[in-house]
C-alpha cells in the first residue's frame, strides 16, 4: 500500500466536506437543506414507481428530470430537442431517421445511445407486460407496435431500427412530426444493464441510472424523492437545462389546498374557487400565478335531426355576435379563466392565424336576426342548451351556471328563449363525441374540446366532434339528415339490410350466390371512389393511400378468397358478415359513431354539404403532414371554418391560477393533462424566506 503525503490527506479532506456541505447530506443519509426542499401535492392516480412505463410518476419527474428523452418541453412549454441532434423525415413523414447527441451520458458515465431508446420503447411494447402506459409515447404510433404488443408480429416487424451507436430509424403508422410524441413520458430511454440486473426495482435509488439533469438519491412512494445533480450531465447547446432544487416531498391532495399553502404544508396549491381567488389577490397578490390551459370552452352544435331556424347562417351569426364573454370570465368563472372567440389560446400555435368574425354587437346580431325573418325573437322557436349534469356539485359545476349566463344573454340582447337541459354523462358524451341522439331538440351543448400533448394532429381542438356534423345527420339536406338517422338508430342501415341480408340472421352468406349481391355493389362502388380519389387534392390522395395500404380492390379479392377457405356454415357466416360491414353501415356500439362503410362513403361523396367537404379534406392533409407550420395552418383553417359558420361559439379557455412561493422560479403548470404540476428540471428555488 502506498503512502499517501500529509497534504494530499488534507486535501481529499477538505474537498470531501465541501461536498458534503454543499450537497447538504451526511455519510448516513442525504440531508438536504430546506432552502432547496419544493411541498407538492403528488399527481392523480398516486405515485408508486418511477418507471417511464407507469403513468403516475410520469410528468413529475420521469419527463425531464430523471430522463432525458430526444424532445423535450422548454420553459415555455415548447418543444425542443434535448439527446437528438437532428430528425430527417422520408417517405412523406412517415420515416424518420434520428441523431443523437454524440456527448449525453448516463449518470454511470456511460453514453447514451442509440440502443438505449429502442431498449425502452420494445420494453413497453413488450407482449409479456399489457400494463405499460403504450398511449403516453411514441410507442402509440410506431408501425406495427400494436401488433406486437398482441404477441401477432414478431419483434423484427416492428417500425424500429438501430442504424449505429448513434443513429435510430422509427417507421410511424401515419405521416407525422415526430417531435410532440418524443416528448412524452414513454419516449424516455432506461438504462438496459440496470434493467436486466434488477427487473422489478431498477429505479430503486440503489441501483438508479438516469440520464436527466438529477438522479435519484432517494424515493419513498407518494412521501419524498431527494434528487442529486447528475454530474454526467450535458444539456443541449443554447437551452436552460436544470434548476437546483434538492428535494420533492409529495403529499396527498389537500381537500382545500390554499388552506395547507397558507400554512405554509404546500410550495404550490391550484386555485379553484372564485372565494380563494379573492382572498389570495387581496392577502397575497405577488404570489398568485396564471398559466393557459390546453381546454376551450364553447357552444358546439348539437346533434338534434329536427328541423331548426339555426340551420338558418343569420341566426347562427346573430347568436355568435350577442355573446359578451367578459361577463361569463367575471363573475361567472370567478376570473379562472380566459376570455376567447377563437379555438386557441396564448402560446398556442394557431393563436396568431385566427381571426374573431363576430365581435360583440348586439345591433348586429338583432338586424341579422331580422333579416333571417325573425324580428324581436318573438317568432323564434325556443333553444335548448345541453349540460352535463354530472358537473352539478364538482369543480366543473360553473359550467351550468354558464348556461345560464348565456340563456340570459341571448333573452336580453334578442329576446331568444333557451331552455337549459341537464343530461346524464353517458348522454352528453355521445351528443359531444358520438353520433346523434333520438329525442335531441335543436340546439347547443356546452362543450370542452382539449389539445391533448400539443401534437400537430390534435391542433382543431376538438376536431373529431365537429368533422361529424354532416355524418352526424345534423347538417345537409332532409335526405341527408334521414340517412344519417338510419345509420344512427339502428344496428345495420336498414336499406343495406333489405339490399344484401341480415347479419343477424345465421342462415345468410352460407351460399355464395348470397354473396354476389354484396360483391356487386363493392365492385360498383369501388369504381366511383377511386375515381372521386383520383380528382381530390395531392394531400387528400396522399392521405388515403399511405405506402403498403392494400387497394379498395385487393382487399375485396381477399374477401372472395375467404370464402372458398371456410369450411362450417359458421366460418362463411362470419366471412360474410365481414364483408357486409366492409360495404355496408353498422353502429359499433351504442355509445360510437357509425362505421360508414363503402356504400356510405359514395353516398357522403355525392351528397355532403360544401363545408363538411372541406373540413374533411383539410383534416385528412392535416393528419398527414410532417410539417408543423403546415400543420398549425390547417388546424387554424378548421378551426376557422368551424367558427365562420356559427357551428362552434368558443366562450373561454381554462387557465391554471395557482399560488406559488416568492423563493421559487420555474414551477410549470401542465396545460396538457390537467395533471397539476410538472418539469420540476427547470425549478429554481432562492434562499428567500419560504413563508407568506
Amino acid at each position: 500500500m502506498v503512502k499517501k503525503p500529509g497534504w494530499w490527506c488534507l486535501t481529499t479532506t477538505l474537498a470531501l466536506f465541501t461536498v458534503l456541505i454543499t450537497e447538504g447530506f451526511n455519510l448516513k443519509d442525504r440531508v438536504v437543506s430546506p432552502a432547496r426542499v419544493v411541498t407538492v401535492p403528488y399527481p392523480p392516480g398516486q405515485m408508486l414507481a418511477l418507471d417511464p412505463m407507469d403513468w403516475s410518476a410520469n410528468i413529475l419527474v420521469d419527463q425531464g428530470t430523471i430522463f432525458e428523452g430526444l424532445y423535450g418541453y422548454n420553459r415555455t412549454n415548447q418543444v425542443v430537442p434535448k439527446v437528438a441532434l437532428q430528425s430527417v423525415p422520408s417517405d412523406g413523414g412517415r420515416v424518420w431517421t434520428i441523431d443523437l447527441r454524440r456527448n449525453a451520458r448516463w449518470s454511470n458515465g456511460k453514453p447514451v445511445t442509440a440502443y438505449d431508446f429502442y431498449y425502452a420503447w420494445m420494453r413497453i411494447l413488450n407482449p409479456r407486460d399489457s400494463q405499460g402506459a403504450i398511449f403516453a409515447g411514441i410507442t402509440n404510433d410506431i408501425e406495427n407496435g400494436y401488433a406486437y404488443h398482441a404477441g401477432a408480429v414478431s419483434a423484427n416487424a416492428v417500425g424500429l431500427k438501430v442504424l449505429g451507436p448513434y443513429r435510430l430509424r422509427v417507421t410511424l403508422n401515419h405521416k407525422t412530426n415526430i417531435a410532440g410524441l418524443l416528448v412524452q413520458s414513454a419516449s424516455m430511454p432506461v438504462y438496459p444493464p440496470g434493467v436486466k440486473a434488477h427487473p422489478s426495482n431498477w429505479y430503486d435509488p440503489r441501483y438508479f441510472v438516469g440520464d436527466g439533469p438529477y438522479v435519484v438519491h432517494s424515493f419513498v412512494p407518494n412521501g419524498k424523492i431527494v434528487l442529486t445533480r447528475n454530474r454526467e450531465y450535458v444539456g443541449h447547446s443554447g437551452e436552460f437545462n436544470v434548476g437546483n432544487v434538492g428535494q420533492i416531498d409529495l403529499i396527498p391532495e389537500p381537500a382545500v389546498a390554499t388552506q395547507s399553502y397558507l400554512a405554509n404544508h404546500l410550495d404550490v396549491a391550484g386555485i379553484d374557487s372564485g372565494a380563494t381567488y379573492h382572498y389570495a389577490m387581496t392577502h397575497v397578490p405577488g404570489q398568485v400565478h396564471r398559466s393557459p390551459e390546453a381546454a376551450i370552452w364553447y357552444l358546439g352544435y348539437d346533434h338534434s335531426v329536427m328541423p331548426s331556424a339555426l340551420e338558418n347562417l343569420q341566426v347562427r351569426q346573430a347568436i355568435a355576435l350577442a355573446m359578451n364573454r367578459k361577463p361569463i370570465v367575471s363573475p361567472v368563472m370567478n376570473n379562472l379563466v380566459g376570455q376567447t372567440a377563437v379555438f386557441s389560446y396564448p402560446g398556442f400555435p394557431t393563436a396568431s392565424l385566427e381571426t374573431n368574425p363576430y365581435p360583440y354587437n348586439v345591433a348586429l346580431a338583432r338586424t341579422l336576426l331580422t333579416r333571417a325573418g325573425y324580428s324581436g325573437g318573438h317568432s323564434l322557436p325556443k333553444i335548448v342548451l345541453y349540460t352535463d349534469s354530472s358537473a352539478l356539485g364538482t369543480a366543473q359545476d360553473s359550467t351550468v351556471l354558464t348556461a345560464e349566463a348565456v340563456a340570459q344573454q341571448l333573452h336580453r340582447a334578442l329576446n331568444v328563449r333557451v331552455g337549459i337541459v341537464s343530461v346524464n354523462a353517458a348522454v352528453y358524451s355521445q351528443m359531444e363525441y358520438g353520433g346523434i341522439e333520438p329525442g335531441i331538440l335543436p340546439g347547443y351543448t356546452l362543450d370542452e374540446a382539449v389539445a391533448n400533448w400539443n401534437q400537430e394532429s390534435n391542433w382543431p381542438l376538438g376536431s373529431d366532434q365537429w368533422v361529424s356534423l354532416a355524418l352526424s345527420g345534423t347538417i345537409g339536406s332532409s335526405a341527408f339528415q334521414h340517412h344519417a338517422e338510419l345509420w344512427n338508430f339502428y344496428a345495420y342501415d336498414p336499406h343495406d339490410v333489405t339490399l344484401w341480408g341480415n347479419p343477424t340472421s345465421p342462415a345468410e352468406g352460407l351460399r355464395y350466390r348470397q354473396w354476389r349481391p354484396l360483391i356487386a355493389a363493392a365492385e360498383k362502388d369501388i369504381a366511383y371512389l377511386t375515381a372521386w380519389v383520383s380528382r381530390q387534392p395531392v394531400a387528400y390522395r396522399e392521405a388515403l393511400d399511405p405506402s403498403g395500404k392494400v387497394s379498395l380492390s385487393g382487399s375485396l379479392k381477399r374477401f372472395e378468397q375467404a370464402y372458398a377457405k371456410m369450411k362450417t356454415a359458421q366460418e362463411k357466416h362470419e366471412a360474410w358478415v365481414r364483408l357486409w360491414k366492409w360495404v355496408g353501415t353498422y353502429k359499433g356500439q351504442a355509445s360510437d359513431r357509425p362505421e360508414l362503410g363503402l356504400n356510405a362513403e359514395v353516398y357522403v361523396d355525392q351528397n355532403e354539404p360544401r363545408l363538411e367537404y372541406e373540413v374533411r379534406m383539410w383534416t385528412a392533409e392535416l393528419n398527414n403532414t410532417d410539417q408543423w407550420a403546415n400543420a398549425a395552418r390547417l388546424s387554424a383553417r378548421i378551426a376557422q371554418a368551424m367558427v365562420d359558420s356559427g357551428y362552434a361559439i368558443p366562450l373561454y379557455y381554462d387557465e391554471a391560477v395557482y399560488l406559488q412561493k416568492p423563493n421559487l422560479r420555474g414551477v410549470q403548470a401542465n396545460p396538457w393533462a390537467e395533471l397539476g404540476f410538472y418539469q420540476f428540471q427547470y425549478l429554481q428555488i432562492s434562499s428567500e424566506k419560504r413563508s407568506r
